[in-house]
């Protein structure tokens, strides 16, 4: 069972969760400038001398800047979260030929992609197993992660970060999520609102190939909401306990 956190962009705090018992730890790149940043070369070294694996995300899909930003790094994936809800053809086009490209471009390095899905009982602006099926050529794995849709405005823009998926805090519906892992012919993560106190119950009902956590593992404000980059180790530590428990009941 694949643990993953994110977002993490600190060397320090990328040591400490890998001997936890973290397996990726994911970072992400808010701009292409952040591909020369030195805490995140940092952390892709800790990671890889202590035997994980580093999880990279760039919230930015230019391909160029893309390919020089993954040439910069090396991560050991790559990991795609583009909305995907559009409808518009030449846009999911757009945006399998940029994975595609950097498929080829880096054959050596993992891809992950992101399929969205909705929350529970909310309608589903994306087509998530087609979507699976689209993209399962050219992934390694996939990772579902709750969209956000149903209110004013264009599904891009209703997204923490517009135009991409992910740090809801947001659970997705598992029923969905159960059912790419059943039809996907490689390993899927559940991601979107995954938390020590909900983990053990997620394992057991999608039966995923690996768990992954940003929003509910972090630290919080003093108005109790989550801070970005800001680990919370102690409840890391209490969902990997719940992960290792879910895994030791499906295995009994």
């Amino acid at each position: 069972m694949i643990i993953q956190i994110y977002e993490v962009k600190s060397p320090l705090e990328a040591e400490t969760l890998i001997n936890m018992g973290v397996d990726h730890v994911g970072a992400v790149l808010l701009n292409e400038a952040d591909a020369n940043s030195q805490d995140i070369h940092e952390t892709i070294n800790v990671v890889r001398r202590l035997g994980g694996k580093i999880s990279l995300i760039p919230l930015f899909d230019e391909t160029a800047a893309v390919i020089e930003a993954i040439d910069a790094c090396r991560p050991d994936i790559v990991h795609f979260c583009e909305t995907l809800a559009e409808t518009d053809k030449t846009y999911l086009q757009k945006t399998f030929e940029l994975q595609h490209t950097v498929r080829k471009r880096f054959p050596d390095i993992g891809m992950m992609r992101t399929i969205p899905i909705s929350r529970p009982h909310a309608p589903n602006p994306a087509d998530s197993i087609g979507l699976a099926k689209m993209f399962e050529p050219i992934s390694d794995y996939f990772l579902t992660d709750t969209v956000m849709g149903g209110g004013s405005g264009s599904v891009e823009t209703l997204q923490p970060v517009p135009g991409f998926v992910g740090i809801t805090g947001l659970i997705c519906d598992w029923d969905m999520a159960a059912k790419l892992v059943e039809k996907s012919r490689i390993p899927v993560i559940l991601a979107g609102g995954i938390s020590p106190e909900n983990v053990f119950e997620a394992i057991i009902r999608v039966r995923p190939a690996g768990v992954d956590s940003c929003t509910q593992t972090n630290m919080v404000d003093d108005k109790g909401r989550p801070i970005r980059f800001m680990k919370d180790f102690d409840r890391v530590g209490a969902m990997i306990r719940e992960t290792r428990r879910a895994v030791q009941m499906l295995e009994s």
